[in-house]
């Protein structure tokens, strides 16, 4: 099987962090929000889809509609530029997210923390995904089809490289960087 080699532009990224931190017009936290937000919307377009399918009553597809029209609204605030799939990649990320993280909640409410841990860090990991995506740090255009299993970053060399750190471990940390809902 073939796996895909993703592209980072760290140094790009990076950038950004700085101009954050100098104080620039730029509220991630304020989007990190609003992509929970967004999570939630996705969830209630399920369920009023479900509740339609069990109960037949249209209302159900009425409000499943004005849903998804708040819904596509607030995924405009966050995904400004896209090609291609990219707004449908964004919005099943968030989902997809959002779904390992009630699993893993569930988990949790066993009392079994392994398994929550796990789908915690699935969730984090296409949370990551999301944001590298749509702050552009992943080039998806530039993905390519490789049959290496190493992660390459922009502006980074091999040689320079001591560790091999995967795709999602290194989204994680950037976006711990970025986005720091505690900052007012």
């Amino acid at each position: 099987m073939r796996k895909k080699q993703v592209e980072i532009d760290i140094n790009k990224f990076l950038e950004k962090v700085k101009r954050l931190e100098k104080g620039e017009k730029l509220d991630l936290s304020s989007d990190e929000d609003l992509s929970v937000a967004i999570m939630n919307l996705i969830s209630m377009e399920e369920h009023f889809f479900f509740t339609y399918a069990k109960t037949k009553d249209t209302k159900y597809l009425d409000l499943l509609n004005e849903v998804r029209q708040i819904r596509k609204s607030a995924l405009k605030r966050i995904i400004k530029d896209y090609e291609g799939e990219v707004w449908c990649i964004s919005k099943h990320l968030l989902s997809a997210s959002m779904r390992f993280m009630e699993v893993g909640t569930k988990f949790l409410s066993k009392g079994d923390k392994k398994n929550a841990k796990d789908m915690f860090e699935k969730s984090y990991q296409l949370y990551s995904l999301f944001w590298g995506i749509n702050l552009g740090v992943v080039k998806v255009k530039d993905t390519k089809l490789s049959d290496s299993e190493v992660v390459s970053f922009l502006g980074e060399d091999e040689r320079e490289r001591t560790e091999k750190v995967g795709v999602f471990e290194k989204l994680g940390e950037i976006v711990k960087k970025a986005i720091n809902c505690c900052k007012e």
